[in-house]
């Protein structure tokens, strides 16, 4: 049967599961052209009849959408760059470098993601609280700046890189900190862009923490603003979808930049460890 489909079988399979995952997506994009009228018909319709763009006239026009977004861009920014620095410097540190309580340290951080997040956000929200970010874009950016998950990730796939490299290196004269620069992380880009569009994805979408840290609207994520188009009685459906459209947008078109990145690292991370 194999020799007969100019494709793999498992396709037959996966085609199915990829149409139901890609259509609520078409669904958003179409809703997004449809007239309110259109949106609130019964029986609902699938197809606009003509192309509108009231949602995003209106999205552009009534709201700080820009802004929103342009929030939304300044915390994700900094949470991929700081993921990217501080997760591999501290995988490197748990995968290669020798000190005490190197396994219990490890163990402590891992542990932490069984802890569910609402139990931390009142205490997180008092020290904020305290050192003054309450309300600002520092505080929705800063728990974001290393995860557990980031440094479990890239200690990974440091212990599957060879070591002969980095001892090769040291025999070169190279210290811990030029290996690490110049020798790992050139080879740790598969890894690199995992951790950069997981951490995209986290804090891009991140609603819950925002919208308890944040209360002006000038300083409101996109996610955030979004929210407030539904309401008790009436629900801006116009406006959600476009949104939603400006929203994922930018993240399909990271996936698509860094998958093969993305598989590299998922294949290479299982070899080992």
């Amino acid at each position: 049967m194999r020799r007969r489909l100019p494709f793999s079988p498992w396709h037959l399979l996966l085609m199915p599961l990829a149409l139901l995952f890609v259509l609520p997506l078409v669904q958003m994009v179409l809703t997004s052209f449809m007239s309110s009228a259109e949106i609130n018909q019964f029986p609902p319709k699938l197809i606009p009849t003509s192309l509108h763009l009231e949602g995003y006239r209106a999205l552009l026009t009534e709201t700080p959408a820009l802004r929103w977004f342009g929030n939304t861009v300044l915390v994700s920014t900094v949470a991929v760059l700081a993921h990217l620095v501080l997760c591999s410097m501290a995988g490197y540190g748990f995968a290669r470098l020798k000190f005490a309580g190197r396994g219990l340290a490890f163990l402590v951080i891992v542990a932490t993601v069984m802890i569910p997040i609402q139990l931390l956000m009142i205490p997180t929200y008092l020290m904020f609280a305290r050192l003054g970010i309450v309300d600002t874009l520092a505080s929705a950016f800063v728990p974001w700046l290393a995860s557990a998950f980031g440094i479990f990730l890239m200690r990974q796939f440091f212990l599957a890189l060879p070591a002969e490299l980095e001892e090769a290196a040291r025999i070169d004269g190279c210290g811990t900190w030029r290996t690490f620069r110049s020798i790992v992380l050139p080879l740790a880009r598969p890894a690199l862009a995992t951790l950069a569009v997981f951490t995209l994805l986290s804090s891009w979408n991140d609603l819950l923490w925002p919208l308890i840290a944040i209360s002006d609207d000038n300083r409101f994520t996109l996610q955030v603003g979004l929210a407030n188009f539904q309401g008790m009685r009436r629900t801006e459906w116009s406006q959600l979808m476009a949104g939603n459209v400006l929203a994922t947008a930018p993240l399909i078109l990271a996936f698509l930049f860094a998958q093969r990145k993305f598989i590299a690292t998922m294949t290479f991370s299982g070899l080992k460890g």
